[in-house]
This record gives C-alpha cells, sequence and structure tokens, in this order.
C-alpha cells in the first residue's frame, strides 16, 4: 500500500504526520520525500544516504544545418520551448517538458536528443527503512520529471521487496502535488482548523477529488481556530483520521528535529491510532 500525505498549504504539519507515521508503522515500509524542492523529511528520520545519482531530462538538441524551418516542431510544441525565428531554429531548454513530441515529428532529423540536470536522487536508509529523496536542482522549475524518476525507483524497492511506501507530498494543489498522489492507494490530508488552513484545505480536496482515491484527513493544531474543517467533513462524509492537539511539547519537538510520535506515549498513540485508521478506511474503499 502507497500512502501519500498531503495539504492544501504549505506548514501544516505534512512531514510532522509523515514523519511519525513512518515510525510507527509496524510492517515494512519505505520512506519517500517527494517534496523535491524543499525536501526535508530527512531532518527528521536522517536517513543514512549511500547513493546519489544525477537525474536528467530529455530535451531536443538543434542542427541548424538540417532544419529547413518547416515549423513543425514549433507547431507541436505547446510550451513555446521551440520555434522558429527568421532562418533559425530555437530551443528554450528551461521552458521543454521533455514529451520528446519535436523529434518524433521532425522530417529532416534536425532535432537530436539531448539532456539538462535535472536534481538528485538519494537513497540510503533510515534505520531498516529504505529511503528516497528527490532534489531539485536550484533554478529549475520542472518538478514533476524528478518525481517521476524518485517514483520509478519506489516501484523498483516495492517490488523488490513488497513493502508499504509512505510519501511526504510537495504542499499545494499544482502539478507537483497531483504527481505525487495520483498512484498512490490512499490519501491523507493534513489541515489545521484555521480559515486559511481550511480554505486551501477545501481546494486540496476538490484537486484530489477527481482521482477517485480514498482519502482521510487529520487535523494539526487541533484546539485553535473553530470547527470548519470538523463541519466540512461531516458534510462530505471525509473521515477525520486523528487530531494532533495544539500542545507546546509537539512545538518543542519538532524544533529539535525530534519525530512528534517519539515525543511521548500520549503523541505515540495518535499516530498508532492514525496508522490503524488508515488500513481500515483503506479496506474498506
Amino acid at each position: 500500500m502507497i500512502i501519500s500525505v498531503a495539504s492544501g498549504k504549505g506548514g501544516t504539519g505534512k512531514t510532522t504526520v509523515t514523519s511519525s507515521l513512518v515510525s510507527v508503522w509496524d510492517k515494512p515500509v519505505a520512506a519517500v520525500d517527494l517534496d523535491v524542492e524543499e525536501p526535508n523529511l530527512h531532518l527528521f528520520l536522517r536517513p543514512e544516504i549511500d547513493k546519489v545519482s544525477t537525474v536528467d531530462m530529455e530535451i531536443p538538441k538543434a542542427d541548424d544545418a538540417k532544419c529547413t524551418h518547416c515549423r513543425k516542431c514549433a507547431d507541436l510544441c505547446s510550451f513555446k520551448a521551440i520555434t522558429v525565428m527568421a532562418e533559425t531554429l530555437l530551443v528554450f531548454e528551461e521552458m521543454c517538458h521533455g514529451c520528446g513530441g519535436c523529434l518524433a515529428i521532425c522530417p529532416e532529423d534536425a532535432l537530436t536528443p539531448g539532456a539538462r540536470p535535472l536534481g538528485t536522487l538519494e537513497e540510503g536508509k533510515s534505520g531498516d527503512k529504505p529511503y528516497l529523496m528527490g532534489r531539485l536542482r536550484i533554478g529549475e522549475a520542472m518538478s514533476p520529471p524528478l518525481m517521476r524518476h524518485v517514483k520509478k525507483r519506489l516501484d523498483q524497492v516495492i517490488g523488490e521487496t513488497g513493502r508499504d511506501a509512505i510519501i511526504d507530498s510537495p504542499p499545494g494543489v499544482s502539478c507537483p502535488a497531483v504527481a505525487s498522489v495520483i498512484d498512490s492507494d490512499f490519501i491523507v490530508l493534513v489541515t489545521e482548523p484555521t480559515p486559511f488552513g481550511f480554505h486551501d484545505f477545501k481546494l486540496a480536496w476538490e484537486a484530489f477529488t477527481p482521482l477517485g482515491k480514498p482519502m482521510g484527513v487529520v487535523v494539526n493544531r487541533a484546539g485553535i481556530g473553530d470547527r470548519s474543517v470538523q463541519d466540512f467533513c461531516a458534510e462530505k462524509g471525509l473521515p477525520i483520521l486523528a487530531e494532533i492537539p495544539f500542545d507546546r511539547a509537539v512545538a518543542e519537538g519538532y524544533s529539535k528535529g525530534q519525530v512528534v510520535a517519539e515525543v511521548s506515549d500520549d503523541l505515540k498513540r495518535v499516530f498508532e491510532s492514525l496508522r490503524d485508521a488508515i488500513r481500515r478506511e483503506a479496506a474498506h474503499a
């Protein structure tokens, strides 16, 4: 089973929930950080990284000598990453999404495969648990291709060991967030009971609902704000799987890089209950 931990906005406690779930998961599990623009799961799980590999994306390289300026490639590209200006074929590498369509359609072989670095895939172990993390190159905007590479490696790990996986997803509701949850078996939505939290939580629910995945909610910092989240969940039939109390001990543990489930026995029980609730809801989905 693959569980993705997502949220409508950053700072709601997504990594707190991910690291704690990994800590209390009592079956073989892999931990994955797909928040490739700002990975921080390693700060809590402290994996020993033993392999770092560069991940490239295929982009077209232009050969002006072969180009007849037919514009078929430019007309095909929805992202305006390639164009013909006067007698010159231009490729804007940073705008390329790597679909390969221009390479396939060029009748003169004026475009050949090239590559640009996206970032790195880092692999290691947190205790006895496999750990995978993508880290996007500074200045790089294309995070989904790097995420797909990390997920491909995760598929290999799952295929070899049959273990579960818990994914720390990127915040928000744009392409990276959807790309991170689209192959999961269960989505955990983390939110907080504040107006901003509730607003972005609803956006996340609207973005992920069309995927048809079973979802459950974790309310972090429960005790502040109001009950808009709870009322919305009751209206939509969304199960609230756990409520993490607004507690100074949680904040202190987080600031020290502790896994919150390991801060106290009470908090450990909260996440063990969350683990069991996820399995129960996934089984009934």
